[in-house]
């Protein structure tokens, strides 16, 4: 079996005490690949090398204690995120509040119960796993976006300036911290469609004819087709995004002519953060706009092309906006 590769989940447990890890080897062995260390100063270094998806810690050590240990792991940028279990015969209230003070997730007290242990670590690895999908699953929203802008003949700067202009407006509208981040990841794939439309009207230098035009403005049913239905919140998010960012306030927009308030708001934040970005950026066919006349072309389009709610609250944010612009400047 040693030649096969082993894909169960890592586990460190740190005790200075043999007997103790002995118990929890005979506990776990069979369903996780496990690293031991008998003091704090080896397991930071296993945890640093190994990676373990989960540490399990006893508190009282001689030299290096489980709280100084497990602060030193939260320090530690490479082993911040691993979550840590203290086992322990402390059990007092006190105890566990300094322990979660200094970092961990739980706690396990001794003599340990092979069920408690058990389902304690499923638990925590469920956590983690969770979480892994969660950043693999924005990672791949991130680079899809970034496939769209490529195509388009852009350095995939302008999905970052805009997703983050998105964010900005979302949370001075006075939406949750959650949602503003929703808004922030779902938003690069505002374009996505354009993967379906031809380089040929893509990347035209010049103006695009009518015939032309009604195919590129197709991109928006077909990023929603790409993206598809989902259960995922951030997808369902997304998708809306993809759909309705070029309809407008007052229904003159595509792909479906809805107007006002039928459109979603992640749209309506959206379309802003797009054209601003859009304006203030030369592209194959147009020199960049200066801020001002994107400004007044946005507060000008307020109650035909964009919320009228909503563009007092953008131009109100402009310094916040213009950093955001810098610090992701085309070079």
């Amino acid at each position: 079996m040693s030649h096969l590769l082993d894909f169960r989940p890592k586990i460190l447990v740190v005790d200075d005490e043999a007997a103790n890890l002995q118990v929890l080897k005979q506990i776990l062995q069979e369903d996780y690949r496990l690293f031991f260390a008998k003091d704090g100063l080896k397991a930071l270094e296993l945890a640093i090398s190994e990676k373990p998806n989960l540490i399990l810690l006893d508190v009282m050590m001689p030299g290096m204690t489980g709280h100084e240990t497990c602060k030193k792991l939260r320090n530690e940028p490479s082993t911040s995120r691993i979550p840590v279990i203290f086992v322990t015969a402390m059990a007092e209230e006190e105890d566990e509040a300094d322990g979660f003070e200094a970092g961990a997730v739980d706690y396990i007290t001794k003599p340990v119960s092979p069920a408690i242990v058990k389902a304690r670590v499923k638990t925590h690895l469920s956590l983690v796993r969770n979480e892994e999908l969660k950043e693999t699953r924005l990672q791949i929203i991130q680079r899809l976006g970034l496939a769209a802008e490529y195509k388009d003949n852009e350095t995939g700067l302008h999905v970052i300036r805009m997703s983050h202009y998105s964010q900005t407006l979302a949370k001075a509208l006075g939406h949750s911290e959650e949602t503003a981040e929703k808004i922030l990841h779902a938003s690069p794939m505002h374009d996505i469609g354009k993967i379906g439309i031809p380089d040929s009207i893509l990347q035209k230098p010049g103006k695009l004819d009518p015939e032309e035009w009604e195919i590129m403005k197709t991109h928006s049913k077909i990023g929603a087709e790409i993206i598809g239905d989902h259960d995922s919140s951030l997808l369902q998010m997304a998708k809306s995004i993809a759909l309705n960012h070029h309809e407008k306030w007052d229904g003159s927009g595509y792909p479906n002519g809805i107007m006002g308030d039928a459109i979603p708001i992640e749209a309506r934040i959206v379309t802003i953060a797009d054209v601003f970005d859009a304006l203030t950026t030369e592209r194959p066919y147009k020199k960049a706009w200066s801020i001002e006349d994107a400004v007044n072309h946005i507060r000008k389009g307020a109650g035909s092309h964009f919320d009228p709610g909503l563009v007092p609250v953008f131009l109100n944010l402009m310094p916040e906006l213009l950093e955001i612009r810098e610090r992701w400047a085309e070079t």
